[in-house]
């Protein structure tokens, strides 16, 4: 029975290739108007021709709801006890204790407690539900809220690993790569941010080489710094120049801020915070929890506690400038019990997306959570495995904006060449599946149903011959060939190809358009700042 299975595949494969070429000459002379080229020419047409760019994915499948409307409900009635009881501590930052005071949250020394559901009021009273990140090339402004789902690369990490040179400390060359690498990429609508840690520059100077860098080498939006509130300044103060001298009340940045939980906002993020927000730059407030260390064991807990602390940062930007964009972030982590160390790819924190997933819609704000996380160390399967086990529910819980897309490994200490790759393919996959089943009149295919008599293959028929450069999604990284091609080819593996193909994109790469007289003013800014700033590590 398996033999004779496998026969069958084998004849249809063959049978489906040869009627492909001759379809491949028709339908390349009726479309291409004969340009030439020969064979070689077609597939190499018909390779590419499924990666069209779009700035962003708009979903047309629905949300997957995995918890009742009571048991949201209960959940968002813990945060607000949490609030209300417990509160939060505001550390070394007056002057956001002083905000919330005046809001009518009750203040006792550094703990906070809030009224139930005044934090709430006051975000849906302004916070957009949908807001536009614009970039500097406008084709690149991509919608954040609503069916929009942004794909951003990997964020923080201080090694990078490839197959030639293993793991080891990133440089600024790293990260002008990868932010290359994220330019190229149709799949990638994003700069991100810090994507990896150019540990070769002073702590207290590389923010500003790490913005100039997705201003130079892209055009896509970006995030600024985060690390201290004058970065977050000379983040604003860059922007502004690239964009023309005057951001004109446009959203430009959307940039990451992270609570010290359980229950704590610092200094550092709430001067970040409030430098973005006070010139209507977005914040996605975003609780960092490794469940059973910084959160309760319980998915249930670490949801309501991810609720209260996101609650108070989102509040925060309100009050500093009503209608600043901000995004309900979550990021959390299961861990082993045995080691204390983070795993990636189990199912609590899938269940914590499409919990808070729901909760960010019910809030009426967008969302940010998921990616292509992984604990493994190299580009593995234990890599693939958890990564799609992360990806697929991020799609699947209607993410907004997915910081950590591609490049992912070592729980985020590092990001992998090869890995990138490998999950910018993966994101071309999440870009078909999102759009969901085509049912337009070519969809439905009962032309090629009434054409065709029963018995017969599908590959002469008219439909066939208009949709198979696009029927299906083609991946650029995995090896579809027969065992002899692949030997012939070099036996190579997934990583292998993804290494060719990093070295490949990057020798071909062409920067995109920057007015010269912006590039000078831009590196004349980081000149006189960094003659002021002193060199620091730590």
């Amino acid at each position: 029975m398996v033999l004779a299975e496998a026969s069958e595949g084998v004849a249809a494969h063959n049978d489906f290739c040869e009627n492909n070429e001759r379809s491949g000459e028709i339908m390349t002379e009726e479309v291409h108007h004969r340009k030439g080229g020969g064979r070689a020419a077609r597939q190499s047409t018909r390779k590419t021709s499924n990666a069209i760019r779009e700035p962003y994915l708009t979903r047309l499948i629905k949300p997957y709801e995995m918890v009742s409307e009571e048991g949201l409900q209960t959940l968002e009635d813990n945060a607000d006890a949490i609030l209300e009881e417990i509160g939060v501590e505001i550390r070394d930052y007056p002057s956001a204790i002083e905000r919330f005071k005046n809001a009518g949250a009750i203040v006792d020394g550094t703990r906070v407690r809030f009224p139930r559901g005044m934090c709430r009021s006051i975000i849906q009273a302004s916070a957009p539900r949908i807001y536009t990140q614009h970039a500097r090339n406008p084709e690149n402004n991509v919608q954040i809220g609503g069916d929009a789902t942004v794909f951003a690369p990997n964020y923080g990490s201080p090694f990078v690993h490839d197959l030639d040179n293993g793991r080891r400390y990133a440089t600024i060359a790293d990260f002008q790569n990868f932010v290359k690498l994220a330019y190229m990429s149709p799949y990638i609508h994003h700069s991100g941010g810090t994507v990896c840690e150019p540990v070769d520059i002073p702590v207290s100077k590389r923010h500003l080489d790490m913005v100039y860098a997705h201003i130079k080498y892209s055009d896509k939006g970006f995030m600024g710094s985060v690390t201290a509130g004058e970065r977050a300044q000379d983040s604003v103060n860059m922007a502004r120049i690239a964009f023309g001298g005057d951001l004109q009340d446009r959203t430009v940045m959307t940039s990451l801020i992270n609570a010290s939980s359980p229950l704590v906002w610092d200094a550092t993020m709430l001067e970040s915070a409030e430098v973005y927000a006070s010139n209507n730059q977005a914040c996605i407030i975003t609780p960092f929890i490794l469940a059973g260390a910084m959160a309760p064991s319980t998915s249930a807990g670490v949801i309501s506690q991810t609720l209260a602390e996101s609650l108070v940062g989102m509040t925060f930007c309100q009050l500093v400038r009503p209608g600043a964009p901000v995004i309900f972030g979550s990021f959390a982590s299961s861990m082993s019990m045995l080691t204390g160390a983070p795993t990636f790819g189990t199912p609590e924190p899938a269940m914590v997306l499409y919990t808070v997933a729901a909760l960010a819609r019910r809030l009426g704000v967008p969302f940010r959570s998921g990616g292509s996380l992984c604990a493994s160390k190299l580009p593995d399967a234990q890599a693939a495995y958890e990564s799609a086990s992360t990806l697929i529910p991020t799609i699947m819980a209607g993410t907004n904006f997915v910081l950590h897309s591609a490049g992912w490994l070592e729980g985020g200490l590092a990001i992998g060449y090869e890995k990138f790759v490998l999950d910018c393919d993966q994101l071309g996959m999440m870009m078909t599946f999102g759009k969901g089943l085509d049912i337009t009149e070519n969809g439905q295919a009962m032309s090629a149903m009434r054409e065709n008599e029963p018995g017969n293959h599908f590959l002469g028929t008219a439909h066939t011959l208009a949709n198979f450069e696009t029927a299906f999604y083609r991946s650029d990284t995995a090896d579809n060939n027969s065992y002899e091609q692949w030997v012939e080819d070099g036996s190579l593996d997934a990583s292998q190809r993804a290494n060719r193909l990093w070295k490949e994109r990057l020798a071909s790469y062409q920067p995109p358009a920057l007015d010269d007289a912006i590039d000078a003013e831009l590196q004349e800014y980081i000149a006189k700042r960094k003659a002021v700033l002193p060199d620091t590590f730590g």
